[in-house]
């Protein structure tokens, strides 16, 4: 795929796994945009979270219709982002999916190597208790409109990985 079919780039998977780190590195690299999909949440999902409770579909619908809002802004502009959006089922990425020019990075990453970053997180409000049930939500990505890369890698090997995928 050129790069230059690609407007948005999604960085995702569970909490832990890098999106922040790798999107806003991606988006240097690129020089695009960068956009955090936690600031979609509402101030009760937040709130549900750092309380140790899981989202439910439902608690999520209005932060991916916000979400999928944002990208089709960025599109309607002809700008680039990428965004970093846990994204973890099918349904949800297909809410986010709003044409070819949207193209999904998942950051794959073990429990136990999710769980030791999460634990050394500071200032965030995901609780490491709520990473198993982040890991039963995922849907494994699959198929070749899907970015799969090792999130054990440094970032800069994430990001040089993913620029060579999207350039190809």
């Amino acid at each position: 795929m050129e790069v230059e079919n690609v407007q948005i780039l999604i960085v995702m998977g569970v909490s832990g796994s890098g999106k922040t780190t790798v999107g806003k590195e991606l988006a240097q690299e690129l020089g695009w945009a960068f956009i955090e999909g936690d600031q979609f949440h509402c101030d009760a999902n937040i709130e549900k979270m750092a309380s140790g409770t899981a989202l439910t579909d439902k608690d999520r619908d209005i932060w991916l219709s916000m979400l999928r809002k944002e990208i089709e802004k960025v599109l309607a502009r002809e700008d680039c982002a990428v965004i970093a959006c846990s994204a973890l089922k099918e349904s949800y990425r297909h809410r986010l999916n709003v044409d070819d020019r949207v193209q999904f990075v998942f950051l794959n990453i073990p429990f136990s190597v999710a769980e030791e970053r999460l634990k050394k997180r500071k200032g965030h409000f995901m609780p490491v208790s709520l990473l198993e049930s982040q890991f039963a939500t995922l849907q494994q990505p699959e198929g070749a409109e899907y970015i799969n890369v090792d999130a054990q890698q440094l970032p800069q090997e994430i990001v040089k990985e993913v620029v060579e995928k999207i350039r190809k």
